[in-house]
């Protein structure tokens, strides 16, 4: 007889995985991240706003109110003062100084990192590669009386020579390495290709390697050139007159001048800033346009 079908044992169902992914809904959010996130842009916006609103107050205006009131009557007294204090020209200054550094760097850098990467194993390749990273463990205060000496000898103290050569110096480090590590990247195929079709290594440099590491040369400009314009210590030591200062040298001398004029102080600390916000703003769209340029080959 077979076996009634209330005493058969039931097919065992499949088993479902006991390891559950645990999904959150899309609706629970990350609360304690969040209030982080408010706290945090708090303390970076509220000095940013006391500056802005400060500067556009006069002297007696800013005693006798509430600093983070906005003011009643908006004045621009404060910055046609520092306009018509030379401002114009610590900013020539600065430009000057800022351009002839990063460029001359970032060419030397990248036809270097070029050598070293695609220069094989050599000694010497490698004695200038172990060069290079000595001097990113050397920082600028350590070498400043030594620099000034080679500047007096160059006959180029309180000059803005003076203070482009050494700016190039420190820049090399840091970006030789930067871009080394990019060009270590490109797949060595492509070069091969390059040589077959005929292409010299100047050619395959310009051509090839240069355009897919259009990031690293753009990252290495901005990092570079925010470092040099924001610069105080070379232009502190290697320069005298007034005419050769920089924009964070002319601010300190705002600051001595202005003691107690906070929103002339302030209002100079804006002018010193906003080209640097333009600078970050033009590098970060020539960034992006390097990646996706570098992707689509």
């Amino acid at each position: 007889m077979g076996t009634p079908l209330a005493t058969r044992p039931r097919e065992s169902a499949p088993r479902r995985h006991r390891h559950r992914r645990d999904v959150r809904p899309a609706s629970q959010k990350n609360w304690i991240g969040g209030a982080f996130g408010w706290i945090w842009l708090l303390i970076v916006i509220v000095p940013i706003y006391w500056i802005v609103i400060t500067s556009f107050k006069s002297q007696s205006n800013y005693y006798a109110t509430n600093p983070l009131v906005p003011p009643t009557e908006p004045t621009l007294a404060n910055y046609v003062m520092v306009i018509e204090s030379d401002f114009l020209l610590y900013f020539v200054n600065s430009i000057i100084v800022t351009l002839g550094a990063v460029v001359p760097a970032v060419i030397v850098s990248f036809m270097a990192a070029f050598a070293i990467i695609r220069g094989g194993r050599g000694r010497f390749l490698r004695s200038v590669n172990s060069l290079f990273l000595m001097g990113l463990a050397i920082p600028l205060q350590a070498t400043i009386i030594p620099v000034y000496l080679i500047i007096i000898r160059l006959n180029l103290y309180d000059s803005l020579l003076g203070m482009i050569l050494p700016s190039i110096a420190f820049a090399i480090p840091l970006s030789v390495l930067v871009l080394s590590n990019f060009i270590r990247d490109i797949p060595k195929e492509l070069f091969e290709s390059m040589r077959l079709d005929g292409a010299t290594e100047w050619g395959t440099m310009w051509r090839l390697a240069f355009p897919l590491t259009r990031p690293a040369v753009v990252t290495v400009a901005i990092y570079n050139g925010l470092t040099i314009w924001n610069g105080f210590l070379l232009p502190l030591i290697l320069t005298q007159t007034p005419d050769k200062r920089t924009l964070p040298l002319a601010l300190a001398a705002f600051q001595g001048q202005y003691s107690v004029n906070v929103p002339a102080v302030l209002a100079s600390v804006l002018l010193t800033t906003l080209p640097i916000l333009v600078m970050y703003m033009v590098g970060r769209r020539q960034l992006l346009s390097g990646l996706t340029a570098g992707f689509g080959k």
